[in-house]
């Protein structure tokens, strides 16, 4: 369980993260959505305990994510946002070094789940943004996490590749918490289980996602224009 309390996160006069509390339990597809700035990346970070809260409490399974972050970091899989990768390895060099860092026993089987082995012999830098979406992906499977966070998994990909990603993540979230951030309200849609809505670091909303088409577009504009 990921449990966050009345969380603060300053960075000198700015405040990020106000206020912020929310709780996720395994099988929460949690579709984290605010414009950009709202905080987003910043609470992820928090999360992984690459970051500390200036205010308030987070417990990853009970524990502390800054004071226990050796043992918690092998429990969480994190796509950044720009998912940075080395673009003069291959990708065989560079997920090799990453499931021997995370003692991943299973790479083959993660790379065909992801048809990342299509791809194996290739330099990262030769790649297509889908194919680094799912090497990134890989790369934050391994070893095997009880929780997934993805920054913006689908930003820049084509429709195809988009369709692609959300397909992976409804069939790895069965076993496994995973909070997802993304500008395309569809994707909500799709394939969250619940929604959770900030501006300027504020929680706006906390809640199953509305239904209809068009419906979450219709509550994050509502409530960005009174926030």
């Amino acid at each position: 369980m990921i449990d966050i309390s009345h969380v603060y996160k300053r960075f000198g006069l700015k405040i990020a993260v106000s206020d912020l509390s929310f709780k996720v339990q395994q099988g929460d597809i949690l579709g984290f959505v605010g414009p950009n700035g709202a905080g987003k990346t910043t609470t992820m970070r928090l999360i992984t305990g690459y970051l500390k809260p200036t205010e308030g409490k987070i417990k990853i399974f009970n524990e502390n994510p800054i004071i226990n972050r050796l043992s918690l970091l092998p429990r969480i899989g994190y796509l950044p946002e720009n998912n940075p990768l080395p673009g003069d390895m291959t990708v065989k060099e560079y997920l090799s070094f990453i499931a021997e860092i995370k003692k991943e026993t299973n790479l083959e089987k993660i790379m065909e789940e992801l048809h990342v082995d299509d791809v194996y012999e290739k330099k990262i830098e030769q790649l297509s943004r889908g194919y680094k979406q799912r090497v990134g992906l890989t790369s934050a499977l391994c070893g095997k996490p009880d929780i997934l966070l993805l920054d913006e998994p689908t930003s820049g990909l084509d429709p195809i590749e988009q369709d692609v990603i959300k397909d992976l993540i409804k069939k790895l979230a069965k076993k496994r918490i995973v909070i997802f951030s993304t500008h395309i309200l569809s994707e909500i849609e799709d394939v969250a289980t619940r929604v959770l809505i900030i501006n300027r670091g504020t929680l706006l909303f906390d809640g199953v996602k509305p239904k209809g088409k068009g419906s979450v577009e219709t509550l994050f504009k509502k409530l960005i224009k009174k926030s």
